[in-house]
């Protein structure tokens, strides 16, 4: 599935960094199609009154795992998704320039389900072999006031356990 949100990364970007997010549409419902669909712009903003909220927003992400622990890629990585908007970390503005996006179906505060830290993990290692990948966060830590996703619920000693990567790794305080 290929979303159209997306565009060139800037010339010499190198990728190193991996954005956390969680995203369920309706909020809190899980299984359907609309995550897709809202990546790809073809949801019905009329099927539910909560997609009014959110009418004409052109987002994606490199990545979608679902709670079955199904993952779909939308962007290719060598290319810029338009998942964390306004954003910094370490002081570099524009994380989408240097970040791939990592989409858990899930809400916010909400628990994740072990098949989706098990595809993450699998899939970080994965980008790490291509990337030089320094650091995996969270939307939350790069929009801070902004964005609260992957929120509480997201246990990040699970992913650093399956990982094996060092703490230095995860935002700090989540270890």
């Amino acid at each position: 599935m290929t979303s159209p949100n997306f565009g060139p990364r800037p010339p010499g970007a190198e990728v190193t960094l991996l954005v956390v997010h969680s995203i369920s549409l309706p909020p809190g419902q899980y299984g359907g199609p609309e995550v897709e669909q809202l990546f790809t712009n073809t949801l019905d903003w009329d099927a539910h009154p909560y997609f009014q909220t959110i009418r004409g927003l052109k987002v994606s992400a490199h990545f979608f795992i679902r709670r079955t622990g199904e993952v779909v890629q939308f962007v290719d990585c060598d290319q810029r998704a338009w998942h964390a908007g306004q954003s910094q970390w370490q002081g570099r503005l524009n994380c989408n320039d240097y970040s791939i996006g990592i989409e858990l179906e899930g809400l916010e505060g909400d628990t994740f389900e072990p098949a989706q830290y098990e595809a993450l993990a699998t899939l970080c290692a994965e980008l790490a072999q291509r990337y030089p990948i320094a650091h995996v966060v969270g939307h939350e830590h790069v929009a801070h006031g902004r964005k609260l996703d992957p929120g509480p619920g997201f246990h990040w000693s699970t992913l650093q356990q399956l990982t094996g990567w060092p703490a230095e790794r995860f935002p700090p305080g989540t270890i």
